[in-house]
């Protein structure tokens, strides 16, 4: 080690042979997923036959990490800030259309970070692109290792964790910022925070970005643009101090008519002062070089791979054949131990268990205690913004014993702190329920002859509105 220059890298390479990676490989489709691609090479050498035998392959320039010089000036700067001791712990918000490359940049950036510092907080605001856990979530992770591969290979429980359950927040953007709130107030302001949000950066996007500002305070704002397409304004502090925000008003704002809504209450300062303040950030903006920047990916394809992912962590740890999820026995829950909310839509009470059997739900912690006449189930009329302890699948329903089954990974000391499922919009991928081996005869919950005249079956359309914060109990008697 020692005749290594600083320049130099080593690279330690240990084979990928995981609980999760083997779940993955076990489903049909995704059995050659980590098989490399291969090409012919003009000039193969002895050293790349050695190289490829382990996984590493040429690639051209425009398939690796091209680092912009502009991006290349920002993350020095970022470094030095979050190393210097004497100016306070920076909050780096990193902001960007859809597909520029904000995910790319925060693993280089933060994987940078922890060369210097022990660890550093990472907030995801994005609900449809999520990092650590399965999407729909707004969670806060304490990062202290580097993370290199996509999100289905590094999912983990974050300290604090609300799932929003769905994978854009247009349907109820006063929900996600009371989510986004809440999730940022267990923040301790001990290390630098590095938060990641949404895609959306047009219309009422654009303006709840401008809350987003706003309320989480940052100290830098990288904002993320390709050169010959300018899908945002330059987000600088000037800019922000004057635009409207979808809850906010700007300065210019400031003499025109009183909002009207029930959360402008919440926005107003400790002062009482009802003009809203911008703290005064810098602005770093970055024209990314990542190949296809700018260019929309599969992205339901990455959210149904952090699902299995996360699915994959109820295999045994020891090396050994895979089990199929249908092998594994679901937790008994009682009706009336849980209360129960569909997040998305409206669901009659004498239809809820249709949509809650076979279904993706959040395992959560509401504050009030469950309390029914009966036994259940326990409706909830308001969805609460509460921790979210994990995920589980609904395995069945079972009406005469008053059950619900469910599958999770969640450890049992942590499950005896849930006591609400949240069924959002977020579906099981497909191959959970048709690519698993051992089914025999009919394969539950599949049907390939569907008629969709029948009435609720196809998409449901929902007004925006606001809805109040307070929620309440029913109880379904029927």
């Amino acid at each position: 080690m020692a005749r290594f220059s600083p320049e130099c890298a080593v690279v330690l390479l240990e084979h990928l042979d995981t609980p999760v990676t083997r779940f993955l490989l076990s489903l049909p489709p995704l059995s050659r997923l980590f098989e490399a691609q291969k090409k012919e090479e003009s000039s193969f050498t002895t050293e790349d036959a050695v190289l490829a035998s382990v996984g590493i392959v040429k690639c051209s320039p425009d398939n690796g990490l091209l680092v912009s010089e502009s991006m290349f000036l920002a993350l020095e700067e970022l470094i030095q800030a979050c190393c210097a001791e004497d100016e306070g712990v920076p909050i780096i918000m990193v902001c960007g259309p859809k597909s520029i490359g904000k995910s790319t940049f925060n693993r280089y950036l933060i994987n940078l970070l922890l060369n210097h510092l022990p660890s550093v907080e990472y907030m995801e605001c994005d609900i449809g692109q999520t990092e650590f856990t399965p999407p729909g979530c707004v969670s806060l992770s304490h990062v202290t290792e580097p993370f290199l591969g996509p999100p289905f290979t590094h999912q983990h429980t974050p300290h604090k964790m609300v799932y929003y359950g769905q994978t854009s927040c247009e349907q109820d953007t006063e929900r996600y910022i009371d989510v986004v709130k809440y999730v940022f107030n267990s923040y301790k302001k001990e290390v630098p925070l590095v938060i990641n949000t949404m895609g959306w950066v047009k219309g009422e996007g654009l303006l709840l970005l401008t809350d987003m500002i706003r309320l989480l305070s940052p100290t830098h704002v990288v904002q993320m643009d390709v050169y010959d397409w300018k899908a945002m304004a330059p987000l600088t502090p000037e800019y922000v101090h004057l635009a409207p925000g979808l809850y906010t008003k700007g300065k210019q704002q400031a003499k025109s008519k009183q909002m009207n809504l029930s959360a402008a209450e919440s926005w107003k300062s400790s002062e009482g002062d009802e003009d809203t303040s911008v703290p005064d950030y810098k602005l770093l903006y970055i024209h990314p070089e990542f190949p296809r920047a700018g260019v929309a990916v599969h992205s339901s394809i990455l959210r149904d791979m952090s699902i299995l992912g996360y699915l994959g962590q109820l295999q045994p740890p020891d090396i050994g054949s895979v089990l199929p999820l249908h092998s594994f026995v679901p937790y008994q829950v009682p009706f009336n131990a849980v209360a129960l909310r569909v997040i998305h839509t409206d669901v009659a009470p004498t239809n809820i268990m249709y949509a809650v059997n076979a279904s993706w739900v959040g395992l959560c912690r509401i504050p009030d205690e469950i309390r029914c006449q009966t036994d259940g189930p326990v409706l909830l009329t308001q969805t609460p913004v509460c921790d979210c302890l994990g995920f589980g699948i609904v395995r069945g329903v079972e009406m005469e014993k008053k059950l619900y089954h469910v599958l999770t990974p969640v450890p049992p000391e942590n499950l005896r702190l849930v006591n609400c499922l949240l069924l959002g919009n977020i579906a099981i991928p497909n191959c959970v329920l048709v690519s698993q081996e051992g089914i025999e005869g009919e394969i539950p919950y599949v049907t390939s002859e569907y008629n969709y005249n029948i009435l609720g079956s196809g998409k449901l359309k929902k007004k925006k509105r606001f809805k109040k914060r307070e929620y309440t109990y029913q109880c379904d008697y029927t």
